[in-house]
């Protein structure tokens, strides 16, 4: 039995998490988990914020201790069905992403009095072709990147995106 080629895809997924790592990075958090997952589900990043709110921070208000974002990156490409991903954020999905932010506290008790917030990223993904001319995003970009022959760009970051959750 021979062992199956990789694939020849990039998970565009992970792609538009880089991304929102790595601004998230630049604007003075540090990433604590990526893709941090228990039996209730999974959070695509876990992010620690400490200080006063800089030139780039994300609307984080300064505090006595860290603040931490549980953040869902939502990556879509053109003519996707669910409004860049914020149609995917349902009630349910909120619910899951809250009992796993459960667990990630029951894993790490000394972070469980911190003030925590959930985020979401909305990232739009483009596979580059020779037609590509990378001028086809209207409004002002947060951040971009060009890897594995996608175009990403984070174009809308929403801090707080749910606060509570009624399942």
């Amino acid at each position: 039995m021979t062992n199956s080629p990789p694939s020849h895809y990039p998970d565009i997924g992970q792609l538009g998490e880089d991304l929102v790592a790595q601004w998230l990075q630049s604007s003075g958090w540090l990433i604590l988990h990526r893709r941090f997952s228990c039996r209730w589900g999974e959070i695509d990043i876990i992010a620690q914020y400490q200080g006063t709110q800089g030139k780039h921070a994300v609307n984080c208000v300064p505090t006595q201790k860290s603040t931490l974002a549980f953040v869902e990156v939502k990556t879509r490409s053109a003519g996707n069905w669910d409004a860049g991903g914020r149609s995917a954020i349902t009630p349910k999905k909120q619910a899951k992403i809250w009992r796993t932010a459960g667990m990630f506290f029951a894993n790490y008790p000394e972070q469980a009095d911190y003030p925590c917030r959930f985020d979401v990223a909305i990232v739009y993904c483009q596979k580059i072709t020779q037609q590509f001319s990378g001028e086809i995003f209207t409004q002002e970009l947060l951040a971009s990147s060009s890897v594995g022959g996608y175009q990403l760009q984070l174009q809308e970051y929403i801090p707080a995106a749910f606060d509570s959750v009624i399942d």
